[in-house]
Formats: C-alpha cells, sequence, structure tokens
C-alpha cells in the first residue's frame, strides 16, 4: 500500500471508476449514491468515454475527491484500466454509470477480497426496472460466449466463473499485477467474461457477495452504437487466447453464421494474439478444461 492509498484511520482507501458514456441523468444518480455510501476519503473518478449528450456536464470543474476525464472511444476495457491509473486507492472499485448501491454495500466487499487467493468480488445484481430478477454471477453458457445469470447459492460468498462488472472490487495490487481488464478488447461486449476466465486460469479466485444486492439498468435500447464487429471480436479474442483448440473451433463454428463473423476475425488477428496467449500461458496455474470441469457447463 502506498503512503497515498491509506486512509487516516489505516483502512484502505477506496477508489471508484465509473465509466460513463450517454448516460443521461443516470450519471449523476449514480454518483450521488456512490457519495452517499463510500467513506469520506474515497475518491470518485469519472471517465466520459466520448458523451454527446451533456450528461457528464454537472462534473466540470469538479476537484478533489470526485473527478472527473474525458476519453474519446477507448470502450470499456481500456476507458477502466485508463481510469483506474490515475487513482491511488489500494481498493479499486468498477463501476457502471447506471447503478444504485444499498447502504453498506462495501463492508462487506471489502471483507470477502481479504484473502490472498481471491482476485475480485461483486455483489448480486438486480434489474432497477424488474427488482424480482436478481443474479449472482454468470457463466458462459456455450460456445457462442454468451453469459448467463446464476442463482443464489448461499449466504456467504463463495466463487463464480464470471463477476459482473457492473460493480466489481479488487486490490490494486491484483490489478497491477494482471493488468486489470484486456486493453485488446473493443467497445464493449464480453469484457468481464474474458476477465473471469483469465484471473481464474492464472490462479486468482473471483468470488459473490450474495449478502449485498446492487441496482443496475439494464436497457433495452443502448445510448450509442454497438458494432457487430466489435462485439463478436471481443469473443473470439477471448477464445484464442484463453482456450484450447478444440473449444477454439467451437467458438469460430457457433460465431461464424452472423454477417459480421470474418470482419471480426480479420480484426481479432491484428491484435498480436500470439505474445499475448504466451505470456498468459506462461503464467497459468489452471487449463481451460479445469475451468469448465469446475463450472460448467461442458461443451
Amino acid at each position: 500500500m502506498t503512503p497515498d492509498a491509506a486512509g487516516p484511520d489505516g483502512a484502505p482507501r477506496i477508489s471508484v471508476v465509473v465509466i460513463a458514456l450517454n448516460e443521461g441523468e443516470y450519471l449523476r444518480s449514480t454518483v450521488e449514491s456512490l457519495e452517499a455510501t463510500l467513506p469520506p476519503d474515497s475518491e470518485i473518478l469519472v471517465v466520459d468515454d466520448g458523451s454527446v449528450d451533456g450528461s457528464a456536464e454537472f462534473l466540470s470543474g469538479a476537484e478533489g475527491a470526485l473527478r472527473l476525464v474525458r476519453s474519446n472511444g477507448l470502450g470499456v476495457a481500456r476507458a477502466r484500466n485508463w481510469g483506474a491509473r490515475q487513482t491511488k486507492g489500494d481498493i479499486l472499485v468498477f463501476a457502471d454509470a447506471h447503478i444504485q448501491l444499498p447502504p453498506e454495500w462495501l463492508p462487506p466487499l471489502l471483507a470477502a477480497l481479504d484473502s490472498p487467493q481471491v482476485g475480485a468480488v461483486a455483489p448480486a445484481v438486480y434489474d432497477l426496472d424488474a427488482s424480482q430478477n436478481k443474479g449472482f454471477g454468470l457463466y458462459l453458457k456455450g460456445p457462442d460466449l454468451r453469459a448467463g445469470w446464476l442463482h443464489r447459492r448461499g449466504n456467504e460468498p463463495y466463487p463464480v466463473p464470471i463477476a459482473p462488472g457492473c460493480c466489481l472490487a479488487m486490490r490494486r495490487e491484483i490489478f497491477q499485477a494482471t493488468g486489470g481488464f484486456d486493453d485488446g478488447l473493443l467497445s464493449r461486449g464480453g469484457v468481464d467474461n474474458e476477465l473471469g476466465l483469465r484471473f481464474w486460469l492464472l490462479g486468482y479466485e473471483l468470488r459473490i457477495v450474495p449478502s449485498v444486492a446492487v441496482g443496475h439498468l439494464f436497457r433495452r435500447v443502448s445510448p450509442y452504437s454497438v458494432s457487430w464487429t466489435t462485439y463478436l471480436h471481443n469473443g473470439i479474442r477471448l477464445a484464442l487466447l484463453h482456450l484450447g483448440t478444440d473449444r477454439i473451433a467451437r467458438v469460430l463454428e457457433a460465431l461464424e453464421k452472423h454477417s459480421a463473423f470474418q470482419a471480426a476475425l480479420a480484426l481479432a488477428k491484428q491484435g498480436e494474439i500470439g505474445p499475448r496467449r504466451a505470456e498468459l500461458e506462461a503464467r497459468q496455474v489452471y487449463s481451460d478444461d479445469w475451468f469448465f470441469q469446475r463450472f460448467g457447463p461442458e461443451w
């Protein structure tokens, strides 16, 4: 822990990185929810990644514990990493800009992080428009790499294959050791899937904290355009980086029905897959076979 990271009582300082893009009224609501529930010495950094709706203007000129920085089209993974590197806290919390936090959400997450083998933790997530819809982590459903929500399995924190990134906490030392999110991922889509699989293969556990539930806005229509090419690219990149030959073939077969598949595949091949895969394989503790045998389903 650096001297700047600790709070005045020696407790770890919290840095929240909020990624925003055309969030409308929800960004202000999210910031207010964070300010109302964080310890006084926490910092909040909002990364506005190219909004054109003026939603971040209320933060212009903000200094100190609440700051605004602007980027232009970095995408979710790169914006999270870029923002995190501009903060000082010992604990990093990555947050979407359209969430609602309950009182005392943070202490249970910090307690769940207090173990060297734990890489990141997250709360349960419910739909702000339908609070009865609640998920407790995610899993990969099949070769098309779509993620599905898991049901609750207990009351104490427990391992899950993928932790939802809308409210994800990790120690800065883990962020630095792993590089955080994959800078090779574009725009949005599959970012949390890649981090979950990579963390487990590197030997870091992901845990869900079922006693905490955070509300998340699941938009029916995106406030910005999302390309099928970049979306498919992210899935292909995950497969080429982390999966064995047979599973890579199944992923490509599942995705090739999309008209943007060839463009996405060509884009993925430009991403220096070979060196990155070799680097990760040299550090791997587990294989993708181990991952799917533990969490399923097998495919």
